[in-house]
């Protein structure tokens, strides 16, 4: 490879491949090389594991070669990072080989960690599962294939975590999937979370609290998971309350890297600590954080890796050039909610405002409808499947505006 400075990025997950998407052509192929540093060959569809459970989508729909995503004249470099020496600008990769960076793009996300709480690792497959990875959604969807109905109980763990609406989609798509074959009078749903009500957002909490009603489901909030009893069945709070279950589908807590933390660079929860307008590390200016793997306030997913991304370019090449970074991020988000029943909602939010009424992405227009179910917005997130793998993966422009705009939008009354 040419380049006499080397940009290398850590993750080639959404965050990481969008910015290379992005970076590459901005950045002379004389003067800067580029790597991206993955554990795996295989790029995952991530927010198609919700649907794999329900039959909705095959396994194979969620996986595509890594390499098809990365552009030319950027290495791929199949390999597991062991630290970064931040004072030495090196990347040390497990068996010893080591990377110079210029500048060093984190991107290594967040992953479920059942062995953070409890007896929750030991009881995983039988009747515990997750739906946060590839492997755990594909058990999911046999264990549902057989199961004869009883007591779900859909947990959160910990916030924060990736994709913060998925656990209540699921719920909601367990509902339709028990409905449609005939049972859903022998199962009883319960969805138990950490927070004080359904949802982050006290407006969208109030909204998907009330759909949770009509569909008979239980809530419980305020649990602060302190154990799993796979033995008994049950799971146990630190207040001493417990709540039984004949299957239980639990989001564990979500972390970042390890290496991260390894490094020095990052908080309790491996996240490293960043400039929320501009990604960049707050100990290292040489060092950013992109996507899940940063510890800015904002929803874990893929629409902010995409926002921030559409920012991202003009920063970084500023950056370098010793000038100031001015499109700052504003941690805008939108996010499909699957509710079952061939129905979505969609909210759109940044750091400072909440959900609000109104259409999106044109005002008056639509075509989508905010905090409203519509079958058009169940369509909207069925069909974001092929714009992630056509469009924002690959970094072609979608004509959405990066920072939220409040036009046309109906705050509450």
């Amino acid at each position: 490879m040419t380049g006499t400075r080397n940009l290398v990025v850590l993750g080639g997950g959404t965050a990481g491949t969008m910015a290379v998407n992005r970076l590459r052509p901005l950045l002379s192929r004389e003067e800067w090389a580029i790597t991206v540093v993955d554990q795996s060959d295989t790029h995952y569809y991530q927010p198609g594991f919700l649907f794999i459970p329900f039959g909705i989508y095959s396994p194979d729909e969620v996986s595509k070669p890594r390499a098809r995503f990365i552009p030319d004249g950027v290495e791929l470099l199949l390999a597991e990072v062991d630290h970064v020496d931040a004072d030495a600008s090196t990347v040390v990769l497990a068996g010893g080989r080591e990377l110079a960076y210029d500048q060093l793009v984190i991107a290594t996300g967040t992953t479920p960690r059942p062995d953070a709480t409890p007896g929750m690792a030991e009881a995983m497959g039988g009747d515990v599962h997750e739906f946060y990875t590839f492997e755990g959604a594909t058990r999911l969807a046999a264990k549902l294939r057989s199961w004869p109905g009883g007591r779900l109980v859909v947990h959160v763990s910990e916030m924060p975590i990736k994709c913060p609406v998925a656990p209540l989609e699921f719920t909601f798509l367990a509902e339709a999937f028990f409905t449609d074959r005939g049972m859903r009078d022998r199962v009883e749903i319960v969805y138990v979370t950490p927070l004080e009500g359904a949802f982050t957002k006290p407006v969208s909490s109030r909204y998907l609290g009330s759909m949770l009603d009509e569909r008979k489901i239980a809530l419980e909030s305020d649990f602060m998971i302190e154990s799993v009893d796979g033995g008994a069945k049950k799971i146990v709070s630190y207040d001493e309350r417990e709540i039984d279950y004949d299957l239980l589908v639990t989001v564990p807590v979500n972390m970042g890297a390890d290496y991260v933390t390894r490094s020095g660079l990052g908080d309790d929860l491996n996240y490293v600590p960043v400039d929320p307008g501009t990604l960049l590390s707050l100990a290292h200016d040489n060092i950013f954080a992109v996507g899940d793997a940063s510890n800015i306030p904002a929803s874990k997913a893929g629409s902010v890796a995409h926002f921030s991304m559409d920012l991202f370019g003009d920063n970084f090449v500023r950056h370098v050039q010793g000038l100031p970074m001015e499109n700052k991020f504003d941690g805008h988000a939108n996010c499909f909610i699957e509710t079952g029943h061939g129905k979505g909602m969609l909210i759109d939010f940044n750091y400072d405002t909440q959900p609000l009424r109104g259409k999106y992405p044109l005002p008056g227009v639509g075509p989508f409808s905010l905090l409203k179910e519509s079958t058009l917005n169940h369509w909207g997130k069925v069909m974001f499947r092929w714009v992630y793998w056509n469009v924002l993966l690959p970094g072609r422009k979608i004509p959405l505006p990066s920072r939220m705009s409040m036009a046309g939008k109906q705050p509450e009354s």
